[in-house]
């Protein structure tokens, strides 16, 4: 705790660092005002009776930033960036123009990100189009004209686009991701409630429960706190060079690669993806045609949250992300090309080709063991609700991984901001 306490302290004696802590501060009350924002034409205690019964709606809610069960203006919360964002990144493996932008550095990082915001859009119409058909199918809908339809549909993409924009705007004027920051704002928000729940309403609740759901929830925060900070250190050694009439060189240093190298990503990419099909399923259920109806209600069957095949495809997902994610975030080649160029080598192991494959093995490794851990949060909330026969706290094992990661992530972004400031004294102990 005074490991994440120190940083913040420090960050307040910095005018920067303090402008960047206020702004982010005050982008976080921004969001939880609009989240309360009610969109027009929805009967709001219809609406809270659906998603107090439905569990795959209340998961959907926590990762919506609790935005979806007010029905607000922003009431699709970041699904539809991050779906976009998913599609190119996966798009920038297979077509050769997006490879090519994706490596020009920031230039092609903007043109990226540009097309993902356009992407954006229409993937949030659809998404909105499809909510507003499964909540009229439930009677929870007033409106029931185009007109008053399409400008639901305006608003919710409208909602999505502005939330968008609020966390690039946290990422370049604030601290740490702005993206990952809105998500454990919207989870930390729901927190309270799904606890009320539990403690004061479930009528499954014992005080074996509550030891089991306390066991495991510190339980995870260990485990997540352990797999965050564990490396394996490589060493890399510097060969000595005579200049003149002194040496120079001769020095050993380490290379970190992370066991969890993707952080909370795969877990967000996963979320969203395995959230997908059952909203298309639900609007495919309200079709006339019963073919296309029954396709409808086995998506739904399918990506049932409380089905086995539901947690196997999260499981499987979860572990896939956090491979692709790892395999864009850090290049095996360029590593060992830098440390060729430097006059650097592993020990035992050829500069060039054979230490890239050496990185590339060792990566492989230690992010099979990370990318379980994840697989196994995800899926926590499940083998919890299997146990305790308590549903109320959906969110679970995954909800405390994204609190905790981006919480850590954020202090470390804070003590990268006061080393860059010479504000080494802030850190020592």
């Amino acid at each position: 705790m005074n490991r994440l306490l120190r940083p913040i302290i420090s960050a307040f004696k910095s005018k920067d660092i303090r402008k960047k802590l206020i702004f982010t501060a005050f982008a976080f009350l921004v969001f939880r005002f609009a989240a309360h924002v009610p969109a027009p034409g929805v009967d709001n205690q219809s609406l809270k009776q659906l998603f107090a019964g439905n569990q795959f709606l209340s998961l959907l809610d926590i990762f919506s930033g609790g935005t979806l069960a007010n029905f607000s203006i922003m009431a699709l919360g970041l699904g539809p960036y991050i779906n976009a964002s998913i599609i190119f990144q996966l798009l920038t493996m297979v077509v050769p123009k997006l490879e090519e932008l994706s490596k020009e550095g920031e230039y092609g990082r903007q043109i990226i990100g540009r097309y993902t915001r356009l992407l954006t859009i229409p993937l949030a119409a659809f998404q909105s189009f499809g909510m507003i058909a499964i909540l009229r199918q439930q009677g929870i809908t007033i409106t029931t004209d185009a007109l008053s339809i399409t400008g639901m549909i305006i608003t919710m993409v409208a909602g999505t686009i502005f939330l968008m924009w609020l966390g690039e705007l946290i990422t370049e004027f604030g601290i740490g991701n702005g993206i990952s920051l809105l998500i454990f704002g919207g989870i930390v928000g729901r927190y309270p409630v799904a606890f009320a729940q539990t403690m004061f309403i479930s009528e499954t609740l014992q005080f074996t429960n509550i030891i089991v759901f306390l066991t495991m929830s510190l339980s995870v925060i260990a485990g997540i706190c352990f797999v965050n900070e564990a490396r394996r250190q490589i060493t890399i050694s510097y060969a000595k060079r005579i200049r003149g009439k002194g040496a120079y060189g001769g020095q050993k240093s380490h290379l970190p690669l992370r066991v969890n190298q993707a952080g909370v990503i795969p877990i967000i990419f996963a979320v969203s993806l395995v959230l997908f099909p059952s909203m298309i399923g639900k609007y495919l259920q309200t079709v006339s045609n019963l073919q296309i109806a029954n396709i409808g209600k086995f998506l739904v069957n399918l990506f049932n949250p409380s089905s086995f095949s539901y947690n196997l495809i999260y499981f499987l997902l979860v572990i896939g992300f956090t491979y692709f994610y790892t395999a864009i975030t850090f290049n095996p080649a360029k590593i060992a090309e830098e440390i060729k160029k430097h006059g650097g080598f592993i020990p035992g192991i050829r500069p060039g080709r054979p230490t890239k494959e050496f990185l590339n093995k060792i990566l492989t490794r230690i992010t099979f063991a990370g990318a379980i851990f994840l697989g196994i949060i995800a899926i926590l909330p499940s083998i919890a609700r299997g146990i305790t026969g308590v549903t109320t706290m959906a969110i679970g094992g995954t909800g405390i991984l994204i609190v905790v990661s981006v919480v850590l992530e954020t202090v470390k972004s804070l003590e990268a901001q006061l080393i860059m400031r010479n504000y080494d004294g802030f850190l020592k102990k």
